[in-house]
């Protein structure tokens, strides 16, 4: 799916969006992929001489793919509805992502209470699992 859907369904934007890809989108289920050219700025900076994704952005593509599904559950647009972390449990930290590599991140909606959304989530690089987690969010309007 395009940018344009991705822009439509979630309020982050470059140089921090971490979607660029929509691969799969089904009601309790999402696919997203991220191609990492390597030139992102954290690359600069986290280990110069052997760069590496970090763990914690690797959480926030989760994150923002779990966001994208959520706006299919959610009334209004990304102006009036901004998806928040409320929780992250049980992540873990399993292989590396690499400048060059395309980040797979996979998330499943498994229960919904009220505004509160709980989901799993999984990243992949070169067909391994780099990070799992679990997570909870809520939407909120923006200030």
């Amino acid at each position: 799916m395009s940018l344009e859907k991705i822009h439509a369904a979630i309020p982050h934007r470059d140089p921090f969006l971490l979607v660029d890809t929509i691969v799969e989108w089904e009601e309790n289920f999402i696919q997203c992929q991220k191609t990492l050219s390597g030139d992102e700025f954290w690359f600069q900076g986290h280990y110069p001489n052997h760069p590496i994704m970090p763990g914690v952005l690797q959480c926030e593509a989760a994150l923002q793919a779990g966001a994208i599904l959520l706006s299919k559950h959610v009334a209004g647009n990304v102006e009036e509805q901004v998806p928040v972390a409320t929780r992250l449990n049980n992540v873990r930290f399993k292989n590396m992502v690499y400048p060059g590599d395309i980040m797979t991140m996979e998330v499943k909606l498994d229960e919904r209470l009220s505004d509160a959304f709980f989901l799993t989530g999984k990243v992949l690089s070169q067909g391994k699992v780099t990070t799992r987690l679990e997570f909870a969010c809520t939407v909120t309007s923006p200030k």
